[in-house]
């Protein structure tokens, strides 16, 4: 079964990602498309197992097999984790509206973790910007600050809140170039501190709830393999 094919015939959850589901689309915003596609059982029986993700078919599209899926989503993934919370949510079949009513089982405390590294790895590409061309690339600064926000916001809520709501505006004058980036640099500062803060009496549980998920997942391989059969 070619990759494309599997996208096609056994997407459970697709949506719409980026600076759209973000809140911060402008008339040149592309439209980023991620799903998750679950791979039949009798596939995994052979030597060649399916792929863990696919690259289109089409521009702008990725998606996940559903275990692969679960497997970031468990770990905190932030790019994940903002796929399974997106307000764009163009399909979900049986399996995917499943999906959907387990996100509270992957949030824990380990988004702290999981999204301050990557923050720190997005932040020292924008440092490097600054030391060879004098200024940041202005998209990642906004894009790093909107990720900063929103670890904060889940650690100190316990939900995922992937729009920006009212911060637009700011965040779209840090695109433009329109904010120093010593304030900038001091904006993210503030973001990162208060997120650490946050973890110390965040709702969020320790661990995330890996029997809950195993358990979804056992279950839909289970149904996969007997519709086969």
């Amino acid at each position: 079964m070619r990759p494309e094919d599997l996208v096609r015939d056994h997407t459970v959850y697709s949506c719409v990602t980026g600076s759209r589901a973000f809140g911060l689309a402008t008339a040149d915003s592309d439209t980023d498309r991620r799903g998750v596609f679950l791979a039949p059982t009798a596939l995994f029986w052979r030597f060649e197992k399916p792929p863990t993700h696919v690259e289109g078919p089409g521009e702008e599209r990725f998606g996940w097999e559903l275990e692969r899926f679960c497997e970031l989503a468990l770990r905190a993934n932030p790019n994940v984790l903002e796929c399974l919370h997106s307000p764009l949510v163009e399909h979900a079949d049986a399996t995917g509206r499943e999906l959907l009513a387990l996100r509270g089982a992957f949030l824990s405390r380990r988004a702290h973790t999981s999204f301050t590294r990557y923050a720190t790895g997005q932040r020292r590409k924008l440092d490097a910007d600054v030391r060879t061309h004098g200024a940041p690339r202005w998209k990642h600064a906004m894009h790093l600050l909107r990720l900063l926000a929103s670890a904060g916001d889940l650690l100190r809520t316990g939900t995922l809140t992937v729009d920006v709501g009212d911060l637009r505006e700011r965040l779209l004058e840090v695109k433009r170039g329109e904010v120093p980036w010593p304030e900038v640099e001091s904006w993210m500062a503030r973001l990162a501190a208060r997120a650490d803060e946050a973890l110390a009496t965040s709702p969020l549980p320790e661990e995330p709830d890996l029997r809950r998920v195993e358990d979804f997942l056992v279950r839909t391989r289970r149904a996969s393999a007997l519709g086969a059969a």
